[in-house]
């Protein structure tokens, strides 16, 4: 690669000043589109196993392809295509026979969620630091969608057909590869929940052998982020140093974000994690306010921590993103969006009443006091099934108090506006907003065509109805998959093996733009190598569906 190509493609990307949040929400959203149309032919149309992956691939895919590249000006008009075509497939029969009714019958004592009155107290505290988390469809859609999308971006940006507008700012603005950034993050947060939803003590177990072993399983990311740096530097390729800094990448973000985390523990058994996640926004934004913005933005890049300021200043910004992707992952994981919390309310009880001696008794099981008079957590109760129209409910006010909290800080201009470079307070508003709405779409998509049989007050084992389901109509249910709320199977095949597909589209990328003048190529030319791009990627994913690669 010549050094005058090299300039050229620097500043093909750099300089950048993003677009409107409506146009960056208006792109976003022809997946929830795409999804919608799927859905729609999916409950009307008997599916072929046969053409299973091309089908999805091509009513799932391909939209996010021309989202960002044809339609990238017009993405209303895609998504009123889809919408047209979704509509008129409604008109059709759906594919379900019919819905069963609940049973009077009682599940049996043993398969209750329910404590037993007179167990033995440890024995009712060990029966509660093992909660089910089970599958969310919507949380597998929504991190499939975010991980095709960056997969694409980071292609498709070094083509012209890529509208300048959506590639990453150079210090203020928003596009939709600057909130594809901080999604990434606030996704792995989410993620990130299951060990505290499973087992709520390991917040009060020791912090130095946490802390170590979150950091050996995050050393391959540290060992990926050094051959990145090495491999980027070796071969001449072109990057922009203001994204991160000279020698820093995504990587290293990605490793210290959660090492940092594991610290805040012993704050997390006192304050809830969404307000820790505020607290740090704004000692983020103090400090920046107190001088690391000018450090940023003007200082030269002597030293080590000089050239890398970037990725070293916004490492605390992107360690409220990840705290807020936590604490949406404690509501939208657990059966019910307020188990998470019940139980770190207990578990903060019983470390305050670890000295206080009485003598145990039992207790009714419908007492919901939270600790029983030794300070033992008492069993809470947990849904049989998932309630997604609470979840809906609860995660549509963190919507929309996001969304008036970037309003009032866009109106008074906190930080001078949104910044990626530095990851401010209103970067981290925009990405919790953005994230938690889009969430909430998908789960919304799953409500409205996988209704589920049951009302909540019916199956709800706090509900004072003595109705509950019959067992065997719901293993009847189950054995329906194509009525069943399940994700799209090639969304199941990305998401199993995200980094490692992540990795892949990285190398593809550098390989395309060592071999391709892909700054000088064509509408049609470039349409060509995206969609083989897009194509084999999604390939792999399939090809590995059955198997993981890299378990970290």
């Amino acid at each position: 690669m010549t050094s005058d190509y090299k300039t050229s493609k620097e500043a093909f990307v750099s300089g950048m000043t993003g677009s409107s949040i409506g146009h960056i929400n208006m792109v976003s959203s022809v997946a929830l589109s795409s999804v919608a149309l799927y859905y729609a032919f999916r409950t009307r149309i008997p599916w072929s196993k046969t053409y299973q992956f091309t089908t999805e691939f091509s009513l799932l895919v391909v939209p996010l392809l021309c989202s960002v590249t044809l339609f990238a000006n017009t993405p209303g008009v895609l998504s009123l295509c889809m919408s047209i075509a979704g509509g008129l497939s409604l008109l059709l029969p759906r594919l379900e026979t019919g819905i069963p009714l609940p049973s009077s019958l009682h599940p049996s004592r043993a398969s209750s969620p329910q404590c037993k009155r007179g167990t033995d107290p440890s024995q009712e505290y060990e029966a509660t630091q093992n909660t089910p988390v089970a599958p969310l469809p919507a949380l597998t859609t929504y991190r499939a969608h975010m991980l095709l999308l960056t997969f694409l971006c980071i292609l498709a940006v070094d083509f012209p057909i890529f509208p300048r507008s959506l590639a990453k700012c150079e210090t203020f603005g928003a596009s939709l590869m600057d909130v594809g950034v901080g999604s990434f993050v606030f996704s792995s947060g989410i993620v990130s929940a299951i060990p505290l939803i499973k087992t709520p003590s390991y917040l009060s177990e020791p912090l130095i052998p946490k802390v170590i072993v979150v950091t050996r399983k995050c050393a391959p990311l540290m060992l990926l982020g050094v051959l990145r740096t090495l491999s980027v530097k070796g071969v001449e390729y072109p990057e922009h140093q203001s994204e991160y800094g000279v020698h820093w990448n995504f990587f290293f973000t990605l490793a210290f974000v959660p090492i940092l985390q594991v610290l805040l523990h012993p704050l997390m058994l006192r304050l809830p994690i969404s307000l820790l996640g505020v607290l740090v926004s704004l000692f983020q934004q103090l400090i920046l306010s107190a001088g690391l913005m000018g450090f940023v933005l003007t200082s030269p890049r002597v030293g080590l921590i000089g050239a890398n300021k970037e990725g070293i200043v916004s490492l605390t910004g992107y360690l409220a993103i990840y705290l807020l992707g936590i604490s949406t992952g404690t509501v939208v994981l657990p059966p019910s969006p307020s188990y998470f919390r019940r139980r770190q309310q207990q578990l903060t009880q019983v470390h305050s009443n670890a000295g206080r001696k009485a003598k145990y008794s039992s207790d009714s099981d419908s007492d919901e006091s939270g600790v029983d008079r030794r300070g033992l957590p008492r069993r809470l109760p947990v849904p049989y099934m998932r309630e997604n129209d609470k979840t809906a409910i609860e995660l549509s006010s963190y919507a929309v108090v996001w969304w008036v909290l970037f309003a009032v800080a866009k109106a008074f201009g906190i930080g001078g506006g949104i910044s990626r470079r530095v990851v401010n307070l209103q970067y981290i508003i925009w990405v919790s907003a953005y994230n938690t709405s889009f969430l909430l779409g998908y789960i919304l998509l799953d409500l409205i065509f996988f209704p589920s049989p049951f009302s909540k007050s019916t199956y709800s084992p706090t509900s004072k109805l003595k109705v509950h389901p019959d067992p065997g109509l719901l293993d009847k249910r189950k054995n329906k998959p194509e009525l069943t709320e399940t994700p799209p199977a090639l969304f199941e095949a990305v998401n199993r093996n995200g980094l490692v597909l992540f990795l892949l589209a990285n190398f593809a990328t550098g390989l395309i733009n060592l071999s391709l003048p892909t700054m000088y190529m064509s509408d049609w030319l470039a349409m060509v190598v995206l969609s083989v791009y897009m194509l084999s990627i999604c390939s792999v994913a399939w090809w590995c569906r059955n198997r993981r690669i890299l378990k970290l």
